[in-house]
């Protein structure tokens, strides 16, 4: 009998390990998928154009998952290498801490938790399994390794001298770095408590939406259970984030919580990776009136590559919302906002962003306009959104 219980104890352990080993890279190949199915040939004109760019993408979540950015894999959307080859400036960072259990995009509880199994499975210090803070600070850590590992490769941006600096260097560098920004896909990582809002800019988050696929202590959701508007408690974020140079994500928030933030902000904000209804008509995606407040704020819209942020995934239908928004309030409003390795499904991974620069040639956008698009519109609202209130020129008072 006891022989019996030792062999089952060691087959326990075998497919313990086993699972450790393989499960994490097998949720994580077959969640973040490039669809395999037709690209155009790229022109010659697309392809020498696009070298020349400041390409910056607003979001991706590969910090979520069981890799090293420095190594090179074949499954996923991102990592270093891939960066290089896509000739990405700079790359914003996402920290995903909680999903809700049977996400969908029409409503979601706050209870349950898609993410800690994924902690727990990927065998993250176990001071992350119960604490949502600790999982944005272990994300931070992350970058933070990979960066003292390569600084000459990938260098963390958390401030407007940081940003300058990379630009000012990969102008003169033939083997240009990458920049790297944190940002935070849902506030509920504050825990309730508006001091850890000091602990995440500490780890280097200069960007953040409130609410992600429910309902928290900030705002609603456009994705909750009620999808109502700022709380009390999301005001005065919203308010300590201005003050200290953190940009402000709406992507997610519910339509009301939308309009108020809108109208009580300072500073330009981010719609960080979605699309507009007017292309396609996904609650997730924003409004024209929500276009026309980015816009008022001085804000961009980060478009995305996946189905339901454009209804498809070629890339002429990305730059079909780009158009859109650039012909509703102006080219200097569109971004890029992949979501890659954000569980979705796209055309290409980061190596291929050449081919959303052949797709705006063949719709007619300028050089000039293209420029802006990929990467010159994000920096200017990065650039002064990362600037804190103290640093911000005075406003006084004009005689008429």
């Amino acid at each position: 009998m006891k022989k019996i219980l030792r062999i089952l104890a060691l087959l326990l352990l075998v497919l313990a390990a086993a699972f450790f080993l393989f499960a994490p890279r097998y949720f994580d190949s077959t969640m973040n998928v490039v669809d395999g199915k037709p690209l155009d040939p790229v022109s010659e004109e697309a392809k020498a154009l696009h070298a020349t760019l400041t390409i910056v993408d607003l979001h991706s979540d590969t910090l979520m998952w069981k890799r090293n950015l420095l190594d090179s894999v074949d499954y996923g959307h991102m990592d270093l290498g891939r960066l290089k080859d896509g000739n990405v400036a700079l790359q914003v960072f996402s920290s995903v801490t909680k999903t809700p259990k049977d996400q969908n995009y029409d409503s979601n509880s706050a209870e349950g938790d898609n993410i800690t199994l994924l902690v727990i499975g990927q065998l993250q210090p176990t001071h992350t399994w119960n604490s949502l803070l600790q999982r944005s600070l272990y994300h931070a850590k992350k970058l933070d390794d990979a960066v003292e590992q390569s600084p000459e490769q990938l260098r963390k941006v958390s401030g407007d001298p940081e940003l300058t600096d990379l630009l000012a260097f990969r102008s003169k560098a033939e083997d240009k770095p990458v920049g790297a920004l944190l940002s935070i896909e849902g506030l509920h990582n504050l825990e309730g408590k508006a001091e850890n809002l000091d602990a995440l800019h500490d780890a280097g988050f200069r960007m953040a939406g409130l609410t992600h696929f429910f309902d928290n202590e900030l705002a609603g959701s456009m994705h909750g259970e009620k999808k109502g508007g700022l709380t009390p408690f999301g005001r005065k974020i919203v308010k300590a984030m201005e003050a200290k140079g953190m940009i402000v994500d709406i992507a997610h928030l519910s339509k009301t919580a939308t309009a108020e933030l809108l109208a009580m902000v300072t500073r330009p904000v981010v719609s960080s990776h979605g699309g507009v209804q007017a292309t396609c008509g996904v609650n997730r995606n924003l409004t024209d009136d929500e276009i026309r407040g980015v816009a008022e704020t001085g804000g961009v819209i980060g478009v995305g590559y996946w189905e339901g942020a454009v209804c498809d995934t070629s890339p002429a239908a990305i730059v079909t919302a780009m158009k859109h928004i650039r012909d509703l309030v102006g080219v200097e409003h569109v971004a890029l906002g992949s979501d890659f390795d954000g569980t979705v499904t796209t055309r290409f991974d980061t190596t291929g962003l050449v081919h959303i620069t052949d797709a705006l040639l063949k719709a007619d956008f300028s050089e000039e306009e293209i420029r802006a698009i990929m990467g010159g519109n994000a920096i200017r609202v990065i650039s002064e959104g990362l600037k804190p209130a103290s640093a911000l020129p005075k406003e006084t008072d004009t005689a008429e």
